[in-house]
């Protein structure tokens, strides 16, 4: 259902570059699917970051249907493809308009399982807000390439994933530091 609503949207917003079917698949379905052994079964709240055309968290949230996923997108248009996406996967996420920065924003979940950004650099002070927001084993993922983030104190690489095709790129791990 997703990749159908992307087809017939992505002809007017460009929501992801042309390319096959077999490309979409491996580069923006299989990058959002190789983040599901970071995310723990428990995982109740998600919220991802820059969700323009659901990769991943439109994804996670099929793959982990009792993860409830909250998608932010600044763009108002890629935030109706969001809403529209959701609704035709049948999938319960809220997707909000919103532009993450500090402080954040309203309606963002307080309490969080696992944050996903793929397509943004946040600053220190955003990560260090959302440090404060994750539950005992929150973490955070971030798609990178070869250099880790700089992180706030509160942060902490726990691990990373290297993503399959790429030389580089990776999914990495962040965690509240030990006190």
């Amino acid at each position: 259902a997703h990749y159908q609503e992307l087809s017939l949207w992505n002809q007017r917003l460009s929501l992801i570059g042309p390319g096959t079917a077999g490309e979409i698949m491996e580069r923006h379905y299989g990058e959002a699917l190789a983040a599901l052994p970071l995310v723990p079964r428990e995982a109740r709240h998600g919220l991802d970051l820059g969700s323009g055309a659901g990769f991943p968290g439109l994804v996670l949230a099929a793959a982990r249907p009792t993860l409830s996923m909250t998608l932010a997108e600044a763009r108002e248009r890629k935030w109706a493809f969001l809403a529209a996406a959701a609704r035709r996967a049948s999938l319960p996420c809220r997707c909000l308009n919103v532009r993450v920065g500090i402080p954040l924003p309203a309606g963002l979940p307080e309490s969080l399982d696992v944050v996903t950004v793929r397509a943004l650099k946040l600053d220190r002070e955003v990560l260090s807000a959302l440090a404060a927001r994750l539950g005992t084993d929150g973490r955070i993922l971030l798609w990178v390439g070869e250099d880790d983030p700089d992180l706030p104190p509160e942060l902490s690489p726990s691990g990373s994933i290297k993503l399959p095709g790429s030389r580089t790129r990776r999914i990495l791990q962040l965690q509240r530091s030990p006190d």
